[in-house]
Order: C-alpha cells, then structure tokens, then sequence
C-alpha cells in the first residue's frame, strides 16, 4: 500500500484487496493473521480491524472464537451465534436425553474447547442443561422459550 494513501478509507482499501485475494484463491478458507495484515499494509491493529469488520459486515468473513477469521463461502453455512446454535441442539436432543460433551461440540462447530464451555455454562445457568463437569455427562433439562430463542 502507497505510503501516500490517505488515512481516511485505509480499512476500505485493505478489505477490497482483501477481496481481491479471496477471489484470486477460491481454496481460501481463512484471513491472513491480524499481524501479518498490520506488517503488509503498515497500519495499526486498530485498522487492520476495521477492514476485517467491514468484510464481516458484507458477509465476506466471519469472526470465529479461538480461531482464525474464516472466509464465508456461499450462503449454506448457518452464520448464527454460537449459542443460538448449541441452543438448537437442546431442542433436537430433548428432555431427558444426554447432551454432546464439549469435546465433542467443540469438533462440531469448528470452534475451541473453552468457547463451547462458556456457551454450555450460560445453558446450565439457564436451566436447559443440567451441570456437567469433568466425567459428568450433561443432560437436557427443558426446552428454551420463544424469549430464550429471540434474545439468544
């Protein structure tokens, strides 16, 4: 990037040729580190963040928790959060039934171990699941109510 670009738009010129990557390598999965973004444009972590948002904000790319910000290929993929995604698997199970480990949901989803606890702690302390803990199998408790499913 020319060191005579101007500072208003940076984060735009970078999401675009952010874009541009994406469209040259069609295997891309994943966006270039945050630090490496901030060494090959020359600008802060701050900007180099406002790019990615914009790509998030035009459904490009998304934020993942405890990993990498992953390329958004086509519309097939569920783009919820991932509470409201665990959330719907309480509904699937049901009542009474034994619930997927966090190890388990953690392979699932795509996301790390402790992501999914911080998810299935707020499902406990919801009530929907009862409390788990190490070699505790967790069991679906109730179902969330129409609220629960809106405000997740």
């Amino acid at each position: 990037m020319s060191q005579q670009a101007s500072p208003r738009g940076t984060f735009l010129q970078i999401a675009e040729a952010l874009k541009v990557e994406i469209a040259k390598d069609p295997s891309m999965t994943e966006l270039p580190r945050l630090a490496d973004v901030m060494r090959d444009y020359d600008v802060s972590r701050g900007l180099a963040l406002r790019a990615f948002h914009v790509l998030r904000d035009e459904g490009v790319a998304e934020s993942v928790p405890g990993a990498r910000w992953r390329v958004i290929k086509g519309s097939h993929e569920d783009r919820r959060p991932l509470v409201e995604r665990i959330a719907a698997l309480v509904e699937q199970v049901g009542v009474g039934s034994e619930f997927p480990s966090a190890s388990t949901l953690s392979a699932q989803f795509g996301v790390s171990r402790p992501t999914v606890s911080k998810v299935l702690d707020k499902l406990e302390t919801a009530g929907l699941l009862s409390e788990g803990g190490q070699g505790k199998v967790r069991t679906v408790r109730a179902l969330p109510s129409r609220e629960e499913r809106s405000q997740s």
